[in-house]
């Protein structure tokens, strides 16, 4: 497990959480606000562990309910919900297709809203529910899709050029001729 990459993913998540509470522009125009932590979550389980998941989980969770109406901690659950199936089948998932990073992306933003609304309706809280609550979960549901290929990107290129690489080389050399027979002269 590399420590920077999950200090990367929890950086990530931070800034997206602050940027989501800061820049009220995407909001006043699209009527919606885009929830990128879905799309992190989707990052973390396919590249990194476990541990990473949960500490994006619970930290992730727990900024976005600061800012938001929702009850402190009732996020957690389902960006897990979310994050643990990928994490189990990650290697039948092409992950480095953007396609894939696209549909992951709109699955697990469409899921997480709307297990976020059923803890809240199974909790006994009654959220406003409305013809906008379809438009606010498209506007989810597409903004995370189109966000995931572009944060695996990111994500990509600053480990790329802020972690180290691992040296894969090998003892044999290409150029070299390998003489068999018996006649070793």
């Amino acid at each position: 497990m590399n420590p920077f990459q999950t200090i990367l993913i929890l950086a990530a998540a931070f800034l997206a959480v602050f940027g989501e509470t800061v820049l009220s522009a995407p909001r006043a125009w699209l009527g919606a606000q885009v929830d990128l932590l879905p799309a992190l979550m989707v990052f973390a389980a396919l590249n990194a562990g476990l541990p990473t998941i949960a500490a994006l989980a619970i930290f992730g969770g727990l900024w976005l309910d600061t800012f938001s109406a929702n009850p402190l901690g009732i996020t957690i659950l389902p960006l897990f919900i979310i994050g643990f199936p990928i994490y189990v089948r990650r290697d039948l998932i092409l992950r480095d297709l953007p396609f894939a990073q696209f549909v992951l992306g709109a699955a697990a933003s469409a899921l997480v809203p709307l297990l976020t609304l059923l803890m809240l309706l199974s909790g006994g809280q009654e959220p406003l529910l409305g013809w906008g609550t379809l438009w606010q979960w498209l506007v989810m549901t597409a903004g995370g899709a189109v966000a995931t290929p572009f944060i695996f990107a990111l994500i990509g290129a600053c480990n790329g050029a802020l972690g180290y690489k691992l040296r894969t080389e090998v003892s044999f050399r290409s150029d070299r001729e390998i003489r068999r027979g018996r006649n070793l002269k």
